[in-house]
């Protein structure tokens, strides 16, 4: 098997001059190797850990429809330079699972911020830089707005996410509402059978659509895709998105939560948004969401057609971005 790989090696480097070539050479993916499980408030999260144990925590939180693999070359380039990595599968995905059957299934946004809290806290981090990118970006924003003491600094990727029902509610231009087709599909009960029935098909073509110009492998999607096997994956993404439009109902818990967010609190930890030159999902004109960062902040634009998955699509420039601003 080495003796194998060290001829495949070869043969790439041979044919690197092609890019033709090279483009049709299968990826050679990086593995977590074995998840660790931990009970932490209403869940046992899966997660992956790199890093000395004592290194300067770093939490990397991925959204939908991806998992922890959005962070797969992220996370040993920060483990590298002495960070404690942690990659949790959020609540619905991968090896993650609820501790009771009578739980809600709740995909509400603070939801999740709570669900990091708990980890944090089962694994007795006081304070973790935080990097997020879709659900996670939006994740990590909470928890830098309500519990900034948790959050010593953050990698927001399309930058400021804290929403609200009452302007979910909100109609936009017929182009912008376009973009969100998916959201009115589930919030219909064919569209919950459509997903059920069709869950890799369908995270295929949002791959596909948010970063147009990735070009990702079966491989590299199937190892994703397998993390949509959740059995509540489906209740948590249905729920998420009609918790949005303001279609179902959240939980009594969150309602300080929810009405903290609603006034659209600054965030005042040190921060670096990024967004990819070629995002195909819908996301926010960053000239609207700079002023919501009140602490050092700056915004950097990553080009060569990187599209929304931008850990994952470019994950030397994520890897800097949590660098910088854990050392600021």
């Amino acid at each position: 098997m080495t003796l194998a790989a060290i001829e495949l090696s070869v043969d790439v480097q041979a044919n690197a001059a092609s890019s033709e070539a090279a483009k049709a050479m299968p990826a050679l993916l990086k593995s977590f190797g074995p998840l660790r499980q931990v009970d932490a408030g209403q869940l046992n999260v899966g997660y992956a850990e790199l890093g000395p144990a004592d290194g300067a925590p770093v939490i990397l939180l991925h959204g939908w429809p991806y998992d922890i693999h959005t962070y797969a070359d992220v996370a040993p380039l920060l483990a590298a330079k002495g960070h404690r990595v942690i990659v949790p599968y959020q609540r619905g995905y991968g090896t993650t699972h609820f501790l009771s059957d009578k739980t809600e299934r709740n995909g509400q946004q603070s939801a999740f911020a709570v669900d990091l809290i708990a980890l944090m806290d089962a694994l007795k981090i006081e304070s973790a830089t935080i990097g997020g990118c879709d659900w996670g970006a939006r994740t990590a924003n909470i928890v830098a707005a309500l519990w900034p003491e948790r959050c010593k600094a953050m990698v927001s990727v399309s930058g400021y996410l804290i929403g609200n029902q009452q302007l979910g509610r909100q109609p936009l231009p017929p182009k912008a509402e376009l973009q969100w087709w998916y959201q009115y599909y589930f919030a219909t009960e064919r569209g919950r059978a459509g997903y059920e029935k069709n869950r890799r098909e369908f995270a295929r073509l949002i791959w596909q659509t948010a970063s147009p110009q990735w070009s990702f492998d079966d491989a590299t999607f199937e190892r994703s895709a397998t993390a949509f096997d959740n059995p509540d994956h489906v209740d948590i993404v249905m729920h998420n998105y009609r918790w949005r439009l303001g279609l179902a109902k959240g939980e009594p818990q969150y309602d300080e939560f929810e009405q903290r967010l609603a006034q659209a609190p600054l965030i005042d930890v040190p921060t670096i948004t990024l967004e990819g030159d070629a995002n195909g999902a819908p996301h926010p004109d960053a000239n609207a969401y700079a002023k919501m960062f009140w602490n050092k902040y700056s915004h950097r634009v990553v080009e060569g057609g990187i599209g929304h998955n931008l850990p994952q699509e470019a994950p030397e420039a994520f890897a800097q971005a949590v660098i910088d601003v854990a050392s600021s």
